[in-house]
């Protein structure tokens, strides 16, 4: 019998993946994925409260969140909402139903704000400096799960995952944004001129997939306590994965740096350690750059 695997933020980018991930061959294979009701609000104590007590699952993995950097700054108050109280009424949801299984709580690496270039890759060993209300709301709430942990005995991992790219992630964010011009170009829909914003800095980027991966081996092997970095290890520039895409798609388009897309990069270049990850659980990331980035073009292909 398949063990139930309730899901928060079962509708976001993440939470469709994870659900693709309880098929057949799937990295949560043996799982049924449950996911929160459609609509339910976190903030809504009492409707949390309910779905855990129904539900009855035997491990958590708490994905929803308000996660646009930019709108936590347009309305920090809703974000701490839904990302501190939120995590507070799932916790005390599975306190008065009893809950004995594992939950992970996934987090950020954004929370690590500045950190200088010779301190790169980042360790988990490093302390926090968020610098966005959003990252403050994640550390915060992580706090909480360890807090729980330690006075009310729940069985929680954190992770701080990284940049995660893949087919489905919302539009708003750079890569999607600039696979949907490329397709266009590519399909004879748009003049060979891509406008873009500063795509010199460099992140670590790796699949969704990937990322879900991950998850199950924190849930498997994952030590009680403990916080996981979720990254590739790698720097890779935006623009070079621009070129690779056109590349892809066999254009050689004009790149256009739009000045209204310009916001100051605080952090230049990124680059995360996950040793930790993967001596503890043996989880590495298996998904070919050129995979995901053709998984993306595909996707933006079939949004128009």
């Amino acid at each position: 019998m398949n063990r139930r695997l309730l899901v928060t933020g079962a509708g976001g980018f993440v939470g469709r993946h994870v659900q693709e991930a309880c098929r057949v061959g799937g990295a949560f294979e043996g799982w049924e994925f449950v996911p929160s009701p459609k609509g339910m609000d976190l903030r809504d104590r009492k409707a949390v409260s309910n779905w855990i007590a129904d539900a009855r699952g035997d491990a958590v993995l708490h994905l929803a969140a308000q996660s646009f950097v930019p709108r936590s700054f347009v309305d920090p108050a809703e974000t701490f909402d839904i990302n501190l109280h939120g995590t507070l009424h799932l916790l005390l949801a599975l306190k008065a139903s009893a809950f004995a299984g594992r939950m992970m709580f996934a987090s950020t690496g954004d929370l690590y704000g500045r950190v200088p270039e010779d301190a790169l890759p980042v360790t988990v060993q490093r302390w926090p400096e968020p610098r966005n209300p959003y990252a403050v709301s994640k550390f915060a709430a992580e706090q909480l799960c360890l807090q729980w942990m330690r006075t009310e005995g729940l069985d929680v991992v954190i992770a701080r995952p990284f940049n995660h790219i893949g087919p489905g992630q919302d539009a708003r964010f750079v890569l999607p944004a600039l696979a949907t011009q490329v397709v266009a170009i590519a399909d004879g829909r748009q003049p060979p001129a891509i406008d873009v914003g500063d795509i010199d800095v460099t992140r670590d980027f790796t699949d969704v997939r990937d990322i879900v991966a991950a998850y199950r081996a924190m849930l498997d092997h994952g030590r009680t306590g403990s916080t996981y970095l979720v990254g590739s290890g790698r720097e890779t520039r935006v623009r070079d994965l621009l070129e690779r895409m056109c590349a892809l798609e066999r254009i050689s388009p004009e790149i256009r740096q739009d000045p209204a897309r310009l916001r100051p990069a605080e952090q230049r270049r990124m680059a995360a350690d996950a040793a930790r990850l993967a001596v503890d659980t043996g989880w590495e990331p298996r998904i070919p750059l050129d995979t995901t980035l053709h998984d993306i073009l595909k996707d933006a292909r079939q949004q128009r």
